[in-house]
């Protein structure tokens, strides 16, 4: 299987489904509150899922990918864990076997206290932040560079622990749309001494990049391949 010259793997992105928050038009950031059950899919939500296993399911056969070299990662939110269960379940693939597993660091962006099951309209004051400074916190919350940091950490453990896999990022709207800013620029990188992923991550923190990252943003249970 083809992958970039800079990474071990293949990687798709998967939004979760419309949640229950979705609906409900809250802001449900916190993990405290994030995984709790009553925040889990819609009805919709997990149709869209299923969908989205489907789709993924016609890329790796377009592919000649064998599910053997599938993994599915989710965020540990209800959200993205019950979005990720319907995607294994359209797989057939064990959601409790070795190809299917929770990685904290690619949990909802914090937004901080002061959104906390606020209205999802408030999000446009965090983006115009964003675009301002993405180094800049929202009160008790974190800057888009820290959710670098930690996607960092992420795709750091999915590419020691993988090679040759299809690998499924099952995550939210800024974490992934976060994540392909920071890969996309990667990948347009010139050729450098550094092979380290890790190290060309760090070379693509600067605000020109991250402050851009809404043009990334996915829908509720859009499937994107990123590298």
């Amino acid at each position: 299987m083809a992958t970039s010259s800079f990474s071990r793997n293949k990687y798709w992105v998967l939004r979760h489904g419309k949640s229950i928050p979705n609906e409900r038009g809250l802001i449900v950031s916190s993990m405290e509150n994030g995984i709790l059950s009553e925040y889990q899919l819609a009805p919709e939500g997990v149709n869209q899922a299923e969908l989205a296993g489907k789709s993924f399911l016609k890329e790796l056969k377009e592919n000649n990918i064998p599910l053997e070299n599938v993994r599915i990662c989710y965020s540990p939110f209800a959200r993205t864990s019950h979005t990720a269960k319907v995607v294994a379940s359209t797989l057939n693939i064990p959601f409790d076997g070795p190809q299917c597993r929770v990685i904290e660091d690619l949990r909802e962006r914090y937004f901080g206290p002061s959104y906390e099951l606020m209205s999802h309209e408030r999000y446009t004051e965090i983006w115009a932040l964003d675009e301002k400074d993405p180094f800049l916190r929202p009160e008790g919350g974190e800057s888009v560079d820290d959710v670098v940091a930690r996607l960092a950490s992420a795709v750091a453990t999915m590419e020691s622990e993988y090679q040759g896999c299809a690998i499924l990022a099952v995550s939210h709207g800024d974490p992934l749309q976060i994540l392909q800013t920071v890969f996309t620029a990667v990948s347009q990188q010139e050729e450098s001494n550094s092979k380290d992923f890790a190290s060309r991550i760090q070379a693509v923190r600067i605000p020109s990049i991250l402050s851009q990252h809404r043009k990334y943003g996915l829908l509720t249970g859009e499937l994107r391949a990123v590298i």
